[in-house]
């Protein structure tokens, strides 16, 4: 089947779709010949309309909690949809550390509401076959790797913050909601997104925000953690392509191979800013360590061959080009992220544990 033929007429609902990766999930499916996209979000901190504003007129919104199991229920009935893309979290490792609660009502509860939700949706469908519920989540689920190997589908979980834990969590009930009703889950996992309209907390705005400014550039400890990094709309593609050619019950890791270190990343960042500003290099100047994160990963990286093979894909972007692409979004874009600034995140440390 064609993927014209797939998405025909299919109507989707998207949670997190005011976030960063659920705007991108929405922009592609844009694009695509489906009937309806209605899109969950509880509007918190870290989602905004302005990602979805040029191309509003492809879904509905319905502001939603996925902790109020009745809210869910009426977006279910609203949308009547034929796949569930669940991109919804609380995804920030340092906000886990202060306010693990929030995690464990959004990735936990939240999921079971829409996984169970789903499960009384799916047995009453005409087409019970054709339903799908993707859940995505983190490479984080499964704990550090050594200097060599990688996560595969077969790796065993070890979550090591409560971000993770909670995602862990939550994966655990999509597979489990698989095995013993059926419900046709499909469980992708992925490596550090990046890309524009992400918000500022994150590694890479964070520190060009902070190198536009003048304020130092904190890196965590030594800067050795090594992360693979996907740019999101190569990710995305990899999530419809899951849907598309994906077989239910199925696990699938989705890498670039591209694995950086924290301080390589960064130095990266330095050198695009003293190309833009070169009256104002070096930038490397305004890297600081400070005081490592507690029980922070060393190294992530991912086996995605089962999933390759079983699609085809393979990543678009390489990182050097989407760095450099994404750095200069968010200097030709200082308006976003200033607002979101002076509203929502004045960039202050996070998870830090009082001693």
């Amino acid at each position: 089947m064609s993927a014209e033929q797939y998405w025909k007429d299919k109507r989707i609902l998207v949670t997190g779709g005011a976030g960063f990766i659920g705007a991108e999930i929405v922009r592609q499916l844009s694009y695509l010949n489906v009937e309806k996209i209605v899109v969950l979000d509880k509007l918190t901190y870290a989602a905004d309309l302005c990602r979805l504003e040029s191309f509003q007129d492809c879904f509905s919104l319905k502001k939603v909690a996925l902790e109020n199991s009745e809210a869910v229920k009426d977006a279910y009935n609203e949308a009547q949809p034929d796949i569930v893309i669940h991109a919804a979290a609380e995804s920030h490792v340092d906000r886990s550390i202060d306010g693990p609660g929030d995690f464990v009502q959004s990735n936990i509860v939240g999921t079971f509401n829409l996984l169970h939700t789903a499960l009384n949706f799916w047995r009453e469908k005409e087409k019970p076959n054709q339903f799908r519920f993707l859940h995505i989540s983190t490479d984080e689920v499964y704990g550090s790797l050594g200097e060599n190997g990688c996560f595969s589908e077969k790796s065993s979980y070890d979550p090591r913050s409560p971000y993770s834990a909670s995602k862990a969590a939550s994966d655990h009930l999509a597979k489990a909601w698989w095995h013993t009703y059926g419900l046709p889950t499909i469980t992708t996992n992925c490596g550090n997104n990046y890309g524009p309209w992400q918000f500022p907390e994150k590694l890479i705005p964070l520190m060009v925000a902070n190198a536009i400014d003048g304020k130092a550039l904190p890196l965590y400890g030594d800067g050795s953690q090594i992360r693979e990094w996907i740019h999101v709309a190569d990710h995305v593609e990899a999530l419809l392509l899951a849907l598309e050619k994906g077989d239910v019950g199925e696990t699938y890791l989705i890498g670039s191979g591209e694995e950086q270190t924290n301080r390589s990343v960064v130095a990266r960042i330095c050198d695009r800013m003293d190309q833009i500003y070169s009256d104002r290099a070096p930038f490397s100047g305004l890297i600081k360590s400070v005081e490592d994160r507690p029980g922070h990963d060393q190294r992530y990286a991912l086996d995605a061959s089962k999933f390759n093979a079983k699609t085809g894909w393979l990543p678009k972007v390489a990182f050097d080009q989407g760095l450099v692409d994404t750095v200069d979004w968010y200097v030709e874009n200082q308006f976003w992220w200033r607002r979101i600034q002076t509203e929502t995140y004045s960039q202050e440390r996070l998870g830090v544990i009082q001693k």
